[in-house]
């Protein structure tokens, strides 16, 4: 049986997955912000990620019996990668690792988002493109699987230049007067929305995205007053037009068409039918992926699936 553990800065994690890639179980537990709060320090972050984790091992584990751990250590794959909050992870799958005497693999949270989404959409492809999308990265990738496992080849092809999605949408959220992290609140609201009621322009700049304008743009409406439905909508539709921008370019330069969307912002429905009516239309011809709603946002199956050998 394969552990995963993922300490990310909101969602304490653990799963387990057998060696044939089947999910056994997993249990996770967000991270508790303040009402009126925008998100956590990474000090606060790790208090939390101390109390709760010990709990979850125990609950997970319980009678099934270790073969490998895997856990992600860094935010992305790169050397100079770093967050206090991964620590608290790391340092108990290292203990753990050591008293069964068990194998130890070290992961990337973005590596486990990209493994999540590829398990639970059945995308069977060498390469692809990639948008990771939440409340913490905001990035357009260029993913091939590695021949050594479990890695990815990541190319960062942009991305956003100041506010990521999820942190758009959470302030725009907040702001009106929703409870962190806003993503499913403000979905709701929008459906009571009406389209182009009020407009938010998309910023892009070829493969780079701004969200600190419409940010801008989306509290000026809030401040006229506007129905606060329209505006959520609005919100919805500058980070769907923004992500069809950058991915309709990517296609034509990198010549890929399969692209696979992970992440918490990749499980809003409104923004997932958007895109796929305009880029799978047949004059675009993309084959569009999505993490499964349940594993998009924070979770360590894509963790633990990075231990399977046989992917």
């Amino acid at each position: 049986m394969i552990l995963g553990i993922d300490t990310s800065n909101y969602t304490t994690a653990a799963a387990i997955m057998d060696s044939s890639g089947k999910l056994i179980t997993q249990t996770r537990k967000l991270l508790t912000v303040k009402e009126g709060q925008r998100g956590l320090r990474q000090a606060e972050a790790v208090f939390q990620h101390v109390n709760q984790l010990p709990e979850i091992l125990e609950e997970v584990i319980g009678q099934n019996k270790l073969t490998k751990i895997v856990v992600s250590t860094r935010p992305r794959p790169k050397k100079d990668s770093y967050m206090p909050v991964f620590r608290v992870g790391e340092g108990q799958a290292k203990t753990l690792a050591k008293v069964l005497d068990i194998p130890l693999v070290e992961v990337s949270h973005q590596e486990g988002h990209l493994m999540a989404g590829i398990w639970s959409s059945n995308l069977d492809v060498d390469e692809f493109l990639a948008v990771h999308i939440s409340g913490g990265t905001t990035e357009l990738l260029k993913v091939t699987k590695a021949q050594r496992k479990p890695s990815f080849e990541i190319e960062r092809l942009g991305g956003s230049q100041d506010l990521h999605a999820g942190q758009f949408i959470d302030r725009v959220g907040v702001k009106l007067g929703l409870s962190f992290p806003a993503g499913p609140s403000l979905e709701e609201l929008a459906t009571e929305g009406e389209l182009e009621a009020v407009t938010i322009p998309s910023s892009v700049d070829g493969y780079q995205i701004s969200f600190s304008g419409p940010s801008s743009a989306a509290m000026r409406l809030i401040e006229q007053g506007k129905d606060k439905s329209d505006i959520a909508l609005a919100v919805q539709q500058a980070v769907a037009n923004s992500l069809e921008k950058v991915l309709k370019k990517a296609m034509q330069e990198e010549k890929l068409r399969d692209i696979l969307l992970v992440g918490g912002v990749a499980a809003n429905q409104y923004i997932r039918a958007r895109l796929q009516k305009r880029l799978e239309h047949r004059a675009v011809g993309a084959n569009l992926y999505f993490a499964d709603p349940r594993w998009s946002s924070d979770s360590a199956v894509g963790v633990a699936g990075m231990g399977v050998e046989d992917r």
